[in-house]
């Protein structure tokens, strides 16, 4: 599934085009702390790929390793292409859909949201880290930039599938303050608007009450 994700990114990509952002909403890319590693990593794997073709003399075993190798280039492009086309989005209801590429995807309602903040932190270890406190760490380039705490824990898939909680979530963004302002904005513009609709009826009931008595 992942692979697959991946490979539909590349013909995103090649077109331009993001996946799955709706209108009023604010795409947040993570890709810039990782982008060099991504490349070396693809330029190393031409390499090897073009060094073996000369060094192989056997038809059937160059056929074999070039194909794997062609492989694996395709895989790191789609890995970067996903991380490219499927950025993070704050939504014009003030939700957020935390993602990294084809691996993770959570969409965090408004309201469960307690704050989100810019918050610069370098940890240790892995893409993927959740500590025995609740706070789930998605690393990008040894670095997250925006953190968000929410009311609950909220049950999110681990990229080979299992299952974790976490009321703590620390990502990376390119331009943290732009994603925090748009979230803060879209959460307050979200309940402007549900206190509009709160006050006719209020004063609709506030009316009742009056005509009853």
């Amino acid at each position: 599934m992942h692979e697959f994700k991946a490979f539909h990114s590349l013909g995103l990509w090649i077109a331009r085009r993001r996946h799955q952002i709706g209108p009023g909403a604010h795409g947040a890319g993570y890709t810039q702390a990782q982008t060099a590693l991504i490349f070396g990593f693809l330029f190393v794997a031409l390499v090897e790929t073009v060094v073996l073709a000369f060094l192989i003399p056997w038809p059937t075993v160059h056929a074999i390793v070039t194909f794997i190798d062609v492989y694996g280039v395709l895989q790191i492009l789609g890995l970067h292409a996903a991380c490219v086309t499927r950025p993070h989005v704050a939504d014009a209801d003030g939700s957020l859909r935390l993602r990294y590429g084809a691996l993770f995807d959570l969409r965090i309602r408004a309201e469960d949201m307690l704050s989100v903040r810019v918050d610069r932190r370098y940890p240790q270890g892995k893409h993927f880290q959740l500590s025995e406190d609740g706070v789930l760490d998605v690393l990008v380039g040894g670095q997250t930039t925006v953190t968000v705490e929410l009311a609950e824990p909220v049950t999110f898939v681990r990229p080979l599938g299992a299952r974790g909680q976490a009321r703590v979530f620390r990502f990376n963004a390119d331009d943290p303050a732009a994603l925090v302002a748009a979230l803060k904005q879209a959460r307050a513009g979200e309940e402007a608007s549900r206190a509009g609709e709160k006050a006719p009826r209020a004063a609709e009931e506030a009316q009742g009450h009056a005509g009853a008595n």
